[in-house]
């Protein structure tokens, strides 16, 4: 059994981790993706070994930090689209959180991108749930029938690389997802030609860098 001072020790480094994972996202914003770690211990306010002990190298503090933008943000909106009743509302909230903080965090991801973190694993439970969200929609008609599952991902990674043609903070990007969703309507359906299968290697590049 843990003894008290054991449990603050644990208490204490969990809020650091906290701390300094908060601190790099704010530093990558105003910074850029190329701040620099000891930058980001100053934010926190804890020293660069405390930093070093639980994120030895950017990747891994930066693929950390979006798993948090994550948590804070996507899977609250998944979670409440999943209870919505209406399936092509749900489906566009997620999108719209997803893209909401894929512009906030711009500078996060591109020092992901740069350090060569691999997220795929964080975004496994968001892409499960576009897949439910856009079959859902298509029961009840509002999303054509002929969108599969490997849609998704490439349809997110165009509205993602979006992000690098403009300023994030424009929120720009909302009128191209307006085009995307008036595409996906069954009203605009026309053929499509056959899909082919996702690369093994190409969805954890596609999100959302």
């Amino acid at each position: 059994m843990a003894t008290d001072s054991e449990r603050l020790l644990r208490t204490d480094a969990a809020r650091n981790a906290e701390r300094i994972l908060r601190s790099a996202r704010e530093v990558f914003a105003e910074s850029g993706p190329d701040a620099q770690l000891d930058e980001v211990a100053q934010h926190a306010g804890v020293g660069i070994r405390t930093l070093f002990r639980r994120f030895p190298n950017k990747a891994v503090l930066a693929k950390a930090a979006l798993e948090q933008g994550i948590a804070e943000c996507i899977a609250p909106a998944i979670e409440q689209a999943l209870l919505d009743d209406d399936p092509l509302l749900a489906l566009n909230s997620v999108i719209d959180a997803a893209m909401s903080l894929a512009a906030r965090e711009h500078n996060t991801l591109a020092a992901a991108r740069n350090a060569g973190a691999v997220i795929s694993d964080a975004i496994g439970p968001y892409y499960a749930s576009m897949t439910l969200l856009t079959r859902r929609a298509q029961e009840a008609g509002r999303i054509r029938a002929d969108l599969v599952p490997d849609d998704m991902p490439r349809i997110m990674a165009m509205l993602f690389s979006l992000l690098w043609t403009m300023d994030p903070a424009s929120e720009g990007w909302r009128r191209y997802l307006s085009l995307i969703l008036d595409g996906m309507s069954p009203a605009a359906a026309t053929p499509l030609p056959e899909p082919v299968p996702l690369r093994p290697s190409s969805q954890p590049r596609n999100w959302p860098i």
